[in-house]
């Protein structure tokens, strides 16, 4: 009896220290301090697809990411190969670290490893040895510590977003990108098992300087899975037949100043995504890098590519390099420059809405003053009387500043800031304004084309998806579409379809910047070639040096052109001779003597009203002007020959309507209404 009694005390006092141990060892895991578990990773600019932009390093130097979406065969891969119990250990496997301790004292040297994927998140954690006693504990409890605290899951995320595989890549996405140029989601068995077996000595099998360790290292891993079933012979045999990459790839550099943009206006953010598309931004940095080069030395690039419809942008090319030569980090999308004849479109479009003329009436090119002012065609020739649609396509200055004159800049520059550009103008705008005496940027006057493109309406670009934003109405609907088919009447450059595009170039005084903006029925680019610091290039025309960028910026965006559209029901499509009469001939402000309160004034209905009234026909009265008079709507004559000052029109139909009314000398007034 004494002596049962001696065994159950002896046993009872073994269980209670047993227990005290365990006790004692669960306090001692709880009050593990943990390392750092998020660290930083490199700041991503992401296209509307997802795919990287750009990436930022860390601030140690370090290409870390964050490993987003990871081939399911690597992470099996990785786990039958690294830690088979993995998903039933808790932190540290006892029957692995058996087994290496006797094969260490069986071999007499280091075989086979007994860290668990969780004792290495430790060490990557702590940035810890595992070579003395006191760093393997450390990271036995560590373990321990984060099994206790985490889900497997969020374990291997931090394995996968920590692990070294040679040089400054942290983490399997950095890994893929830089040895295969790939993203991580689809892999390779090859691929896969390189990346198993990288982490294990990350410098001394780095395949581009040891390709030999690397490919012995990845085929071990290869054998492995075979033997346990994992790959097929045939799946083995092409993995063991593949090579391993020889040189550790770049990291996408696409859109740098936009990226480099965005990263200053929200630098709290890690992850960026933009409406950029990768693929065309690749294409549009190529074309500007050689557009550049055989521009010749000291030249740059600039392109923007948008959706007009959406306003959401494509691809944005500050300069043909992110590097000092040719200025490159000058981003040439935001600089404000002189716009040439760019701005010529947009007076033209104004002067349809105001009926001040139509593409086919007449206008005299020939020398004139306006107080001191005397503007001289670019090549100083006279052409005499001209169509204005044959004015715009040639880009005379006469007519355009006759026009700008007739309605006063003052609206030429409402309009633009209707766009949504921000033009750069000290003082009273001037005439001169028509001719690009004004500061746009590249991206200002892309967005001025989308409008254009856009049926008149602004649409406001942007680089941010959901930042959609809609402007005012620049010009009718009409007039904008008059535009475009005059602008697609242009001849192109040498080898490009007619009628294609509707596009306009310009050229800055002293040729210190070539143009080249267009649009087909989707899509606007815009092109700029000059120096960043403003300095002339001799001979530098947009017509011979950014409207073959322009065409071929389209060629790379997309196999073919998209129709532009079909005139709008309301376009007046006639000759000259048969238009009203006031409009055949473009007759200047102040034609006819008299004082300026003998104007024609346009009283009922008045600008911005909103009438009632059902189908009954719309009364309008005049005050001043000379009769007859012509009523236009939309664009379209409505009432023509009209004597009285008070007459009926037809009811334009519900909605907005833009009517104006012009007198027997060509002045006019006009009123945006609405009817219910």
């Amino acid at each position: 009896m004494a002596r049962s009694a001696g065994w159950l005390f002896g046993l009872a006092a073994l269980l209670l220290s047993l227990a005290a141990l365990r006790d004692a060892a669960d306090r001692w895991v709880d009050a593990t301090d943990l390392p750092v578990l998020l660290a930083e990773t490199s700041v991503e600019i992401r296209d509307r697809q997802g795919a990287l932009l750009r990436a930022y390093p860390v601030a140690d130097g370090l290409w870390r990411l964050t490993p987003g979406a990871v081939d399911p065969d690597f992470t099996r891969m990785l786990i039958r190969y690294e830690d088979k119990r993995f998903r039933r250990h808790a932190g540290v496997d006892p029957l692995a670290m058996i087994r290496a301790a006797a094969q260490a004292v069986w071999q007499g040297r280091t075989v086979s490893g007994g860290s668990t994927l969780t004792m290495q998140v430790a060490r990557l954690l702590e940035d810890g040895g595992t070579g003395r006693w006191a760093g393997k504990l450390r990271q036995i409890r560590v373990a321990l510590a984060l099994e206790r605290r985490l889900d497997k899951e969020a374990i291997l995320s931090l394995y996968l977003t920590h692990a070294p595989y040679g040089g400054n890549l942290e983490g399997v996405r950095a890994a893929t990108l830089a040895w295969f140029g790939k993203e991580p989601r689809r892999l390779t068995p090859a691929q896969a098992a390189l990346l198993v077996a990288l982490p294990q000595s990350p410098e001394t099998r780095r395949p581009d300087r040891y390709p030999d360790s690397a490919r012995a290292a990845r085929d071990r891993v290869v054998e492995r899975m075979r033997a346990q079933g994992m790959l097929t012979e045939q799946s083995a045999a092409a993995a063991l037949r593949a090579p391993v990459p020889g040189r550790m790839r770049a990291f996408p550099r696409l859109a740098p100043h936009l990226s480099d943009r965005v990263i200053a206006e929200a630098p709290d953010r890690a992850r960026h995504v933009l409406t950029l598309d990768a693929g065309v931004q690749t294409r549009m940095q190529a074309l500007a890098s050689r557009a550049a080069f055989e521009a010749g030395a000291g030249l740059s690039v600039a392109l923007v590519v948008a959706e007009h419809r959406s306003g959401a942008i494509l691809a944005s090319v500050g300069s043909p390099g992110y590097a000092p030569a040719r200025q490159g980090f000058v981003d040439m999308t935001r600089a404000l420059r002189s716009p040439g004849s760019t701005l010529k479109p947009l007076v033209y479009g104004l002067a349809f809405d105001r009926g001040l003329a139509h593409p086919e009436t007449l206008i005299h090119d020939g020398p004139v003053m306006f107080g001191r002012y005397a503007p001289r065609n670019f090549d100083g020739q006279f052409r005499g009387d001209v169509r204005v649609r044959e004015a715009l396509q040639l880009s005379l200055n006469i007519p355009v500043v006759r026009l700008t004159e007739a309605m006063g800049p003052v609206r030429l520059m409402d309009a633009l800031r209707r766009s949504g550009a921000d033009p750069d103008l000290t003082g009273v705008p001037g005439l001169a304004v028509s001719l690009g005496g004004v500061g746009l940027s590249l991206r200002d006057l892309v967005q001025l084309y989308a409008g254009l493109a856009n049926g008149g309406q602004a649409v406001r670009l942007h680089h941010l998806p959901g930042n959609t934003e809609t402007g005012g109405r620049l010009i009718s609907e009409v007039a904008a579409w008059q535009v475009g088919d005059i602008l697609a009447g242009l001849a192109p450059p040498p080898g490009a379809p007619a009628r294609a595009l509707a596009y306009k170039t310009g050229t800055s005084y002293g040729h210190r910047d070539a143009w080249a903006v267009g649009y087909d029925g989707r899509h606007v680019i815009g092109a700029w070639i000059g120096r960043p610091d403003g300095t002339p290039v001799p001979g530098a025309f947009g017509g011979d040096l950014a409207a073959p960028v322009l065409f071929e910026a389209f060629g790379r965006l997309k196999p073919g052109f998209d129709p532009l559209p079909p005139p709008p029901p309301a376009t007046l499509i006639v000759g000259a001779a048969e238009l009203p009469a006031p409009l055949q001939r473009f007759r200047p402000r102040g034609a006819r003597f008299g004082d300026a309160r003998d104007r024609v004034q346009l009283l009922f209905p008045p600008d911005g009203a909103r009438l009632a009234g059902g189908d009954a026909p719309l009364t309008v009265k005049l005050r001043g002007g000379a009769a007859p008079f012509t009523v236009l709507v939309d664009g379209r004559p409505s009432a023509t020959g009209q004597r009285a000052r008070s007459f009926e029109i037809p009811h334009p139909g519900p909605g907005f309507s833009a009517l104006v009314v012009v007198d027997a000398d060509g002045r006019s007034d006009r009123a945006a209404i609405r009817l219910d």
